[in-house]
């Protein structure tokens, strides 16, 4: 449950660019980059995290390391886009280990999901086997990755 959010200060900032930056960062490294000692920087922490600006930490893992040698975006347009048949298509894509993001678009395209893959004819079989055959979908068109120039996890912080 996140809490009623009370705007983010300087030091809030500077708090949430290192933890984005740095997932690791000890409480006491952080308190001194932040300017601060470290039981005010922890409980400034730990409001961000309560109050829903910190969703969580995680590792970011290399895909090639894992055996994921392709990833795809695929553009999915729905046949219905009435408010149950969007929800039904989510939690369809959110029950599929392979689909990393979806994000629902204005304009032609419904949605466009990044799926990783073992190799293309893995993606192959989950296309034909798990999206393209989904409940209310209408067509799937996709681009497969040749490069990927910058990934960034978050979003820019304003300092």
């Amino acid at each position: 449950m996140h809490r009623s959010r009370q705007p983010l200060d300087q030091i809030d900032r500077v708090i949430l660019s290192h933890l984005q930056n740095e997932g690791r960062i000890t409480n006491v490294e952080l308190a001194e980059r932040a300017g601060l000692t470290a039981p005010p920087c922890l409980r400034r922490v730990r409001a961000l995290e309560e109050g829903g600006v910190i969703r969580g930490y995680h590792a970011d893992l290399d895909a090639d390391s894992l055996g994921y040698g392709i990833t795809v975006f695929a553009m999915v347009s729905l046949k219905s886009q009435a408010e149950a048949d969007l929800r039904a298509f989510e939690e369809h894509v959110a029950a599929l280990p392979q689909v990393r993001e979806c994000h629902m678009l204005n304009g032609e395209i419904d949605f466009i999901l990044k799926v990783a893959a073992h190799d293309l004819q893995e993606f192959q079989r989950f296309l034909t086997t798990s999206l393209t055959p989904a409940p209310n979908v209408a067509s799937v068109k996709t681009s497969l990755t040749i490069r990927t120039s910058k990934s960034l996890p978050g979003v820019p912080v304003d300092l």
